[in-house]
């Protein structure tokens, strides 16, 4: 997914004996170059987070060339592993120690990456019902010149002995892989005149162990070409040599491979359509469509830069925008150089500097309990009791218990003479999985085909907002808000801090006997 990987040597404690270790579900991972004879490949790994059985490993590549000492990242990818102990025995993974600033925001941000992998299948099938009802039979796929998908099967056996094993016998789960894009290499070679290249791995999954003396077969077949890339599916199946007899065999892994391929010019080369010839090949073709749009989706949102508002809200991008809607304002409060600007009763007016942006932070002690200040400020339906910004504001959309979408009109900055101005935003919150973690209300704008722009308002931006709420006793806690300013609303905090107009401290005042009253009433 993109993030910085530094390495730390601090992690849970080690199952004891007896237990079984397996990636599950998934290794997700991206490649960005590719390492060259010569070159020094560098691998750093760490646990992120250690959940009750299950940790994130996040692993960061990089390749260094000993003549230029020019380092670039390689590839990127985050691995799930699962405890499984053996029997009736309960084990559960002692708490990461978080040593740096970094490790803090991976550790918040493992989450929601999960949140993602449990979300996965639900919004995949979600795609797939949507697929087009006349492609449900491969009859119907008639276009010319293009190639069966039988004739990119490949099929591979391979047996496994003990350099390929770990002391325990079990293969090593790096060797698997590797015969398995060796295999879907091959397929994919089958629809180019050239040596194609892996560009990402998507959905790896290890369902059960292999050991030496198992024989491997390996089938790779092209799932659907998108003009420049290719998708391969391979599954992986282990017999043992009763298992060979009687034809009975493990389904131990299956991954999704994406690949391209370049001419000399490096330019690269185009795909031929391909047409599945089966009822399945018919599944797997839409399968590879909606596995596309969710990269795509990740991909945006995981990458914009962040002067863009989200493109589109649409089931296919939902948890992705969530994702960065949280990922954006955690990121933006870990940002080292936060400067105090005022100083003012209980609050404090931070701002932050970086390049031509510009963020405001503003830090309020409230005499109200945690939650109840995160359940009164994740209703924007309240914000009108304690902004004047906010001069309507509607829910357009409740996607679920903790992502809504709002509708919010606004006067126009002050001393300019503009329109009205409206916004149309995603409205993130999540509560913390440990009492010294933060309730997190992140804001950003999301753009909706039914809430198109309209003249009577001007349409404008929130780039990153929100709040971060710690707890400080049962009756009070520490309230932050967060901004990323927009061109058109640097006059509230230009004017602010000039003194002619304290519409900052204001409102945080306001927010502050908001929070306090109403929570007296809790």
């Amino acid at each position: 997914m993109g993030a910085h990987v530094p390495e730390r040597p601090a992690g849970p404690r080690r199952p004891p004996r007896g237990t079984e270790r397996r990636a599950a579900p998934e290794v997700d991972g991206r490649h960005r170059l590719l390492g060259r004879v010569g070159q020094v490949i560098t691998i750093k790994a760490k646990v992120n987070r250690a959940f009750k059985t299950s940790m994130e490993v996040g692993i960061k590549v990089t390749v260094q060339d000993v003549l230029t000492n020019v380092e670039k990242i390689v590839s990127v990818a985050y691995a799930t592993y699962v405890v499984k102990p053996v029997g009736a025995k309960k084990i559960e993974l002692e708490p990461v120690k978080l040593l740096s600033a970094e490790d803090h925001l991976e550790h918040a941000l493992a989450t929601e990456r999960k949140r993602i992998r449990l979300g996965y299948q639900e919004v995949f099938q979600n795609l797939m019902q949507e697929s087009n009802k006349e492609d449900d039979h491969y009859d119907t796929f008639e276009e010319q010149d293009a190639v069966s998908t039988d004739l990119t099967h490949v099929q591979s056996i391979e047996l496994v002995q003990p350099p390929h094993a770990n002391h325990h016998g079990n293969t090593f789960g790096g060797q698997i892989m590797a015969w398995m894009e060796a295999v879907a290499r091959i397929s994919a070679s089958r629809l180019c005149r050239s040596y194609p290249n892996l560009k990402s791995v998507n959905m790896f999954k290890f369902w059960g162990p292999s050991v030496v003396g198992d024989r491997l077969v390996f089938n790779a077949v092209v799932n659907n070409t998108f003009q420049n890339s290719v998708e391969v599916g391979v599954r992986v199946e282990a017999y043992n040599c009763e298992e060979w007899i009687k034809n009975q065999a493990r389904h131990i892994n299956s991954a999704f491979l994406i690949f391209n391929s370049v001419n000399d010019k490096g330019e690269l080369l185009t795909f031929p359509k391909i047409k599945p010839t089966t009822k399945d090949g018919v599944r797997r073709y839409h399968g590879a469509i909606a596995r596309k749009r969710i990269r795509l989706a990740r991909k945006y949102m995981l990458y914009a830069k962040e002067d863009k508002p989200y493109d589109l809200w649409e089931k296919s991008n939902q948890a992705y925008m969530s994702y960065s809607n949280i990922a954006t304002l955690t990121y933006l409060a870990a940002k080292p150089g936060w400067e105090v600007t005022s100083t003012l009763n209980n609050i404090k007016i931070w701002t932050h500097e970086d390049g031509d942006v510009l963020s405001l932070k503003v830090e309020m002690q409230v005499k109200t309990a945690s939650h109840v200040a995160f359940s009164l400020l994740s209703n924007f339906t309240y914000r009108q009791q304690w902004d004047k910004r906010f001069l309507t504001c509607e829910v357009l959309q409740a996607v679920s218990e903790d992502d809504k979408i709002y509708y919010i009109t606004s006067p126009p900055p002050p001393m300019t003479g503009h329109q009205p101005r409206d916004f149309v935003i995603l409205v993130s919150r999540r509560q913390p999985l440990e009492p010294s973690e933060p309730y997190i209300v992140a804001v950003k704008s999301v753009t909706l085909t039914s809430m198109p722009p309209s003249s009577e308002h001007c349409r404008s931006e929130i780039l990153c907002a929100g709040f971060q709420i710690y707890s400080e006793s049962s009756s009070s806690c520490r309230v932050y808000y967060f901004n990323q300013m927009t061109p058109d609303l640097i006059p509230y905090l230009a004017a602010s801090l000039t003194g002619s107009l304290n519409s900052i401290e204001d409102t945080a005042l306001e927010c502050i006997k908001f929070l306090e009253l109403k929570g007296s009433k809790c």
